[in-house]
């Protein structure tokens, strides 16, 4: 039996007694956990160590090093195409991978978006596009580079070669309380964006109720953490600090958002989606080397071309861009119960209320409804009246309808003075 060159316990010591990992025992550690030589107990409880101490900088780099040297790295290079990539740290009614891959590749961009599922009350992107009869979400990576340079965009399932260690240690951080430390989540989100090869990174950071990070200077702190991590390892890296406190559109489910997702493709849609997918899209195409006007980046959203590509891109991978997107079986409405003004929409509620219904999943292994979620009627600021629908619930299930009520509880509110609405939807730019 090969000797380790390090305990397991002694570096948890180090890190719960405030002091920093060396490099090797970071490497080592990650190492050893990957192969089984580190048992879960004792991960989990370096895990909280770090979740309580912190890190330094030195540190989360090295730990980001040692999750991409855990498996492989994907190599764009020989495309004629310049690669930029988003990544959004998930929220409610978050469609935007869906036009924004479509739109930035309508201007000779490569978009390898490498996308998740939906867990809890944050839906997943693969799972709203697997609404599109035969769309499928696993591609080979001769399928992907072959696609990238023909259509110019994908949006696929992440192989199970990228960072094998952030697999197995973000299983371990769900359970263990440990989820929310900036430098494990900082590592897990750049060790694939990394390994994943892009040029050019645009990271979408959330911040509010409907988010991870619920106020905006610990979304400030990952945001800074992960655009060093990425500049570091010698990839263009901005990030957005973007508002999460209402919904994002005026939909939250998975074929709900595909279908709002298409009419911002069409030229129209809400303002908010369009505002971010512009915003996005702008600094991508400045990180690819291709800047581009935001007025001529919103002009093909309105002739045709993001379309086309969407088109392209969802043929590509099996799918019918033509065929009707499935529908709930049963709906129901929830009023306003008198008229003023709506001041407030909780976006987590109204992520808890869709994932309820059967637009998300409580494991990762749960099916979810492609027709069912939320359609919101009204946004903060606009003007009701008494018995207006607000919301429309849309299920197969009906039985989910009293939990999903439940969850919208004291998530709205209707005043007599006119409401400032929802504040800035950019919050702030790092980078």
């Amino acid at each position: 039996m090969t000797r380790e060159p390090f305990d397991a316990v002694d570096v948890i010591r180090t890190k719960r007694d405030r002091r920093e990992l060396t490099d090797d025992q970071v490497d080592w550690v990650v190492d050893a956990y990957t192969r089984g030589a580190v048992d879960q107990e004792q991960m989990a409880a370096l895990a909280m160590a770090i979740l309580l101490n912190g890190m330094s900088r030195p540190e989360v780099a090295r730990w980001t090093a040692a999750m991409i040297a855990s498996g492989e790295r994907m190599d764009f290079s020989g495309l004629s195409r310049p690669t930029t990539d988003k990544h959004s740290t998930g929220g409610v009614g978050d469609k935007i991978t869906l036009p924004l891959a479509p739109l930035v590749a309508s201007f000779g961009v490569a978009v390898p978006q490498l996308s998740g599922r939906g867990l809890g009350h944050t839906g997943g992107t693969l799972d709203k596009l697997e609404s599109i009869p035969g769309w499928r979400a696993s591609l080979t990576g001769d399928e992907l580079m072959a696609q990238l340079e023909d259509v110019g965009a994908v949006i696929c399932a992440a192989g199970a070669g990228l960072a094998p260690a952030d697999k197995k240690l973000y299983a371990l951080r769900d359970v263990t309380g440990t989820v929310e430390s900036v430098p494990l989540i900082a590592s897990s989100i750049m060790s694939k964006k990394i390994a994943e090869g892009t040029g050019a990174l645009v990271l979408d950071v959330k911040v509010g109720s409907g988010a991870f990070m619920k106020d905006l200077d610990t979304a400030r702190e990952l945001a800074r953490t992960m655009v060093d991590l990425g500049t570091d390892a010698g990839v263009r890296t901005v990030a957005l600090l973007t508002d999460m406190a209402t919904p994002l559109g005026r939909a939250a489910g998975n074929a709900l958002e595909v279908r709002e997702s298409l009419d911002v493709l069409a030229g129209s849609g809400p303002e908010d989606v369009v505002e971010l997918t512009v915003a996005l899209a702008v600094e991508m195409l400045a990180g690819a080397g291709r800047p581009t006007p935001e007025a001529e980046v919103r002009a093909a959203l309105g002739d045709g071309r993001a379309m086309d590509v969407w088109r392209r891109m969802i043929a590509a991978q099996g799918g019918d861009p033509d065929a009707p997107l499935p529908v709930a079986a049963h709906r129901q409405d929830v009023v306003a119960d008198r008229s003023g003004v709506l001041g407030a929409l909780d976006a987590y509620a109204v992520g808890v209320a869709a994932w309820r219904l059967g637009a998300g999943r409580s494991r990762r292994e749960d099916p979810v409804q492609a027709g069912a979620g939320v359609e919101l009627h009204a946004k903060p600021g606009d003007e009701v009246t008494a018995g207006q629908p607000l919301l429309t619930l849309h299920t197969d299930t009906p039985e989910r309808f009293d939990r999903a009520r439940a969850a919208l509880d004291g998530a709205w509110s209707v005043g007599d003075e006119a409401a400032a609405g929802r504040g800035p939807l950019l919050l702030d730019r790092v980078g």
